[in-house]
């Protein structure tokens, strides 16, 4: 008895223990939620600003940039730069550009991009004498003014193509919140669904019972008819028995019809024929 008896506390204290946790389990999930529909109206509302951030500007020339020698070669046809402007990494291998010397007044070099990575790309220099003297040194650290035509297109494309990534990034975010919001309510889900199906299947109930109610009734009601009806038939044999029509054709005492039809018999029934 005492065994069974703390069995039962147990069991009472396992009870609460569960209900308490998952009362907590849904506060966090609660507030997981809140914070995801926070996080999801903040990049919504920074979505604008990242628009205007990657608008790109018509009157400002793109293709004009500066960078600054870091390395070369002995012959100077290959020269790597380095650069501030960050759209150099548009760059592609075999882009044509031109540059020149900053603050001096000398013609344009022509060369082509051969390589890119972050902050650098490396020049080869078809002719370095059409914008540096062939006898002078050219010195590592020196100022280039670039002019970059595709540089330029590039940048325009790129701008329009960001503004795609922004929105398609709000679309995933918005997604991701759906989802978000879905597990995180799955609880809450889970219990309204289980109402309505609970409440269908207590209406479902009440119509299977007063189905079957009603076929008592019927049952109950067919079987008075029956006994009514019984009663009526058996009347009705009574009465059709009683009005049964008759032919008057005797079997046994029938010397007067034999005696019409000429048959050999007496007139009068013989005496000791009803003695026997």
């Amino acid at each position: 008895m005492k065994t069974a008896f703390g069995f039962i506390l147990i069991l009472c204290f396992t009870r609460e223990v569960f209900a308490s946790n998952s009362l907590i389990d849904l506060k966090i999930r609660k507030e997981a939620l809140e914070k995801s529909k926070v996080k999801s109206s903040k990049k919504d509302a920074n979505l604008e600003q990242e628009i205007r951030d990657s608008f790109f500007d018509p009157d400002y020339d793109y293709s004009q940039f500066t960078g600054r020698v870091t390395d070369r070669d002995d012959t100077n046809s290959l020269v790597k730069v380095i650069s501030e402007n960050g759209n150099i990494k548009f760059f592609r291998s075999g882009d044509p550009l031109r540059f020149k010397l900053a603050n001096q007044e000398t013609n344009y070099c022509r060369g082509f991009v051969r390589s890119v990575e972050k902050n650098y790309f490396v020049l080869y220099v078809q002719d370095i004498t059409k914008c540096w003297a062939k006898n002078e040194y050219f010195r590592r650290g020196s100022l280039l003014v670039f002019d970059a035509k595709t540089l330029a297109a590039r940048v325009r494309d790129a701008s329009t193509y960001r503004i795609v990534l922004l929105k398609r990034r709000r679309d995933f975010f918005k997604q991701l919140n759906d989802v978000n919001h879905f597990v995180w309510s799955y609880e809450q889900q889970k219990m309204k669904v289980a109402a309505e199906y609970d409440e269908k299947i207590t209406k479902l109930r009440q119509a299977k019972q007063k189905a079957l109610d009603m076929l008592i009734t019927k049952k109950q009601d067919s079987i008075n008819l029956q006994q009514e009806l019984g009663i009526r038939l058996d009347q009705l044999d009574k009465d059709i028995e009683f009005y049964r029509i008759d032919k008057d054709d005797p079997k046994i005492d029938r010397w007067h019809l034999d005696h019409d039809l000429g048959k050999p018999v007496a007139k009068r029934p013989n005496p000791n024929f009803f003695a026997r």
